[in-house]
């Protein structure tokens, strides 16, 4: 482990300075190797670290602000965003101002600027973990928070950043008795009957990983197999089915599940939850439009979204993205509904969802699919622990970030169930 701390520090910066400016998100970064020249402990540092400077980048840009009289470059921006985040998480000052401070000395185009990086980080030091909290939540990002504001209204919108802000905890589905899996664990049954526990530590550590009672998976997403009902004995279908927590929901519930996603790592991983848990179901490596099998009793699509309903968990989202390729994300999901109704037999249901907040991937989808094929109806949704609040005018549901703000919120979800006519 670097005992100076400099390697992780550099790392976390070199993780901002990728998102920030090149627009690349933390999971494809982590996977291509950006953190595995240090130790794990020191990777494990820079990686909290990066995600705690994103999830307060607002506001550690705001605690700056006085003290710079324009935007530095970003190479030595982030430095002090990360600085601030250090600095207000009770570090102590000597070590972080000196190591931020040989940072931006290293590299030659900054060099210049550590005396003013040293005298700011000295002036956030001063000013200390209170001055942090009095400060508001940190806002999303304009160009989303725009779209979700005229969508949601600003209270609702404010509510979503307080769960941004948050982060989330860990979320669990019980291959069997969830009070009882919470109960090993010392976590809590959510309203829906997924198991929440506040503090996790290492996933594969914990009692019952290796026996393979359990598999991680928000609540929210949790959510679409069980508006399924009782799944026994049905053929269905999980198209675009990776990282595939509502495949091995469908297994458990005695589902003839046939999984079907296009990347081969993905599904890789997806058959060793499914050896781990001991359950069953067809993996088939296709492009979903791809796949033509038809007749399934039922059809989950998870489309590929915007996920902005995942940033309690992948605070990098608003940071790397722009909005710009959410119109080619809108035109895929239109078609693979349609695609995904072809696959049905008469009389059976199509449950669509994304991750996403934006209606554009959810409501506004779903009525046009119910607008272009007459012969297809919604059934509206219900489940015991929801508020009926959260349904939709079109018969949908939706979920977001605010919803059960004391429990510690949730993904933002859409959700909608369509029957194709006998």
């Amino acid at each position: 482990m670097d005992q100076t701390g400099l390697l992780p520090r550099r790392s976390a910066h070199h993780l901002l300075m990728q998102i920030t400016t090149e627009g690349r998100l933390m999971p494809e970064l982590i996977a291509g190797g950006a953190l595995a020249q240090l130790a794990p402990d020191d990777r494990a540092r820079a990686q909290r670290l990066a995600t705690d400077a994103l999830r307060g980048l607002d506001r550690a840009d705001r605690m700056l602000k006085p003290y710079l009289k324009k935007p530095p470059t970003d190479h030595v921006m982030n430095a002090l965003r990360l600085g601030v985040i250090e600095l207000v998480q009770g570090e102590a000052a000597h070590g972080v101002v000196n190591a931020y401070v040989e940072l931006v000395a290293r590299h030659k185009r900054s060099q210049t600027m550590k005396g003013l990086t040293n005298a700011v980080l000295r002036r956030i030091a001063d000013e200390g973990p209170d001055a942090w909290a009095k400060r508001a939540v940190p806002l999303t990002p304009g160009w989303l928070r725009q779209p979700l504001v005229a969508a949601w209204g600003r209270d609702a919108v404010t509510g979503m950043e307080a769960a941004h802000f948050a982060g989330a905890p860990l979320d669990l589905t019980a291959k069997g008795d969830p009070q009882a899996l919470a109960d090993a664990l010392g976590g809590v049954v959510l309203p829906t009957g997924s198991v929440r526990l506040a503090q996790a530590g290492q996933v594969s550590g914990l009692p019952g990983y290796d026996a393979g009672g359990w598999w991680v998976q928000d609540a929210a997403a949790a959510v679409p197999v069980k508006l399924l009902g009782d799944v026994a004995g049905l053929r269905v279908l999980d198209l675009c089915a990776a990282p595939g927590g509502k495949t091995l929901q469908l297994a458990a519930g005695g589902a003839d599940v046939t999984a079907v996603d296009l990347s081969e790592k993905r599904m890789v991983k997806l058959g060793e939850n499914l050896a781990r848990t001991g359950l069953t179901a067809r993996t088939v490596v296709s492009d979903a439009f791809d796949y033509t099998q038809g007749g399934f009793d039922a059809v989950l699509l998870d489309a590929p979204c915007s996920a902005t309903g995942t940033i309690r968990r992948h605070p990098d989202l608003p940071y790397a993205k722009d909005g710009s390729d959410f119109g080619a994300l809108i035109a895929q999901q239109e078609a693979l509904i349609d695609h995904a109704l072809t696959l049905l037999r008469p009389g059976g249901r199509l449950v669509y969802c994304t991750c996403s907040l934006l209606p554009d991937e959810g409501e506004v989808q779903v009525e046009e699919a119910l607008a272009r094929h007459k012969w297809l109806k919604i059934t509206p949704v219900t489940l015991s622990g929801l508020d009926p609040a959260w349904a939709t005018d079109e018969g949908g549901l939706r979920l977001r970030p605010d919803h059960w703000a004391e429990l510690g919120g949730m993904d933002g979800f859409y959700i909608a169930v369509l029957t194709k006519a006998a």
